[in-house]
C-alpha cells in the first residue's frame, strides 16, 4: 500500500531536498511551492499541516519542486512576485523585481513631493517602478523598453493594479530616446519632471559568475551594462538635458560599488545637486541630479 503523505510530511521532505540541490531559503521555498499547488497561503498551509494528499496533488508538488531543484527562480515557477505591497506578475521575459529598488521609487517620489509632473520611466521590464509611482503619486508614466514581450507583462501588471488610465507604454531602446523615441510615440523632450530609471547594469566579468537562478533564466538583456556596467548610465546622462524640464531630476539604481563612477557621469554631462542614496543594507543604491537646478534656485531635495 502506498504511502499517505500529509501536507507536513512533503513540506519537510521538499524542505531537504532543495536544501541538498543548493537552493536559498530551502523552507519558505518549500512553503510557497506546496501552497501554490495546493492553492493555499501560507496560513493555510499551516492550518492544513495534518490533511492528506491524494496523488494529483503529489503530482503537482512534485512538477513544481523539480523546477526549482533546477534553479528556475520560485517568482517564475509562481508567475507572480510582490514589490511595494503590490501584486506583480512575472515571467522570463522580464527581470523579477528586486526589494532595493523600492529606495529608487522612494526617491522617485521625494521628487514628486516637491512638485508632481510627469515621469519617464526607461527601461520598466515588468513594470514595477512605474505602476508604483503612479499607484502612490497619481502621475501619469510614460514607461519605455526595448523589449515588447516585456512591455505586454507590464501592461498587463498597470490593469492589474489599477493604473492603466495612468500608465502609457512604447517599445524604444534607451541609447536612442533623443532620437528615433521622439518621433511619433508621444515621447517629448524637455516635459519630464522625472526621468526614473534601473537599466542593466552588471559588467561582462560579473555576468560570467552570475548564479544559475539569474545567469540561465533571467532576461541577460536587463542586466548586461557592458563591460564596464556602465553603458545605460552614459546613456541617460548624454540624453537627460533634453528630455528633462528645467528643474527636473534624474534618479537611477545602480550597482554595488557603482554610484561614485555614476554621480561623476552626472556631473560631468550638468546635472547639479547631485546625491546618493544607501539601500536598507547600508549600500549606495540610487543616484540622482538635477537638470538646469540654477533655473529653479528656491527648489531643495529632501533627504
Amino acid at each position: 500500500m502506498a504511502k499517505q503523505w500529509s501536507v507536513l510530511e512533503v513540506v519537510r521532505w521538499t524542505t531537504t531536498y532543495l536544501e541538498e540541490k543548493g537552493v536559498d531559503n530551502p523552507r519558505l521555498d518549500a512553503e510557497l511551492l506546496v501552497g501554490s499547488a495546493l492553492r493555499k497561503d501560507r496560513v493555510g498551509l499551516y492550518l492544513s499541516y495534518d490533511q492528506p494528499l491524494v496523488q494529483t496533488e503529489l503530482d503537482t508538488i512534485r512538477a513544481l519542486v523539480r523546477r526549482r531543484a533546477l534553479r528556475e527562480p520560485l517568482q517564475y515557477i509562481l508567475q507572480q512576485c510582490e514589490f511595494w505591497s503590490l501584486p506583480f506578475k512575472v515571467t522570463p521575459s522580464v527581470l523579477i523585481p528586486r526589494p532595493d529598488t523600492e529606495v529608487l521609487v522612494e526617491e522617485g517620489l521625494k521628487v514628486l513631493e516637491q512638485r508632481p509632473g510627469a515621469v519617464l520611466d526607461v527601461g520598466t521590464g515588468s513594470g514595477v517602478v512605474a505602476v508604483a509611482l503612479a499607484h502612490t503619486a497619481r502621475v501619469k508614466v510614460r514607461a519605455l523598453d526595448v523589449s515588447s514581450a516585456a512591455l505586454e507583462i507590464a501592461r498587463a501588471n498597470a490593469v492589474d493594479n489599477e493604473v492603466a488610465d495612468l500608465v502609457s507604454f512604447a517599445l524604444s531602446d534607451l541609447h536612442a530616446l533623443d532620437s528615433d523615441a521622439l518621433n511619433g510615440d508621444g515621447l517629448k523632450g524637455g516635459e519630464y519632471r522625472l526621468l526614473i530609471s534601473n537599466p542593466p547594469y552588471v559588467t561582462r566579468a560579473q555576468m560570467r559568475e552570475l548564479m544559475p537562478e539569474v545567469a540561465d533564466h533571467e532576461p541577460a538583456l536587463a542586466l548586461d551594462g557592458g563591460e564596464d556596467g556602465l553603458d545605460a548610465y552614459r546613456s541617460l546622462t548624454r540624453q537627460a538635458e533634453l528630455l528633462l524640464e528645467p528643474g527636473g531630476w534624474l534618479v537611477v539604481e545602480v550597482g554595488m560599488d557603482q554610484a561614485d563612477a555614476v554621480e561623476q557621469l552626472f556631473s560631468a554631462a550638468g546635472l547639479q545637486k547631485c546625491f546618493q542614496r544607501l539601500d536598507y543594507a547600508g549600500i549606495a543604491r540610487v543616484v540622482g541630479g538635477c537638470n538646469n537646478a540654477n533655473k529653479n534656485a528656491g527648489e531643495k531635495r529632501n533627504g
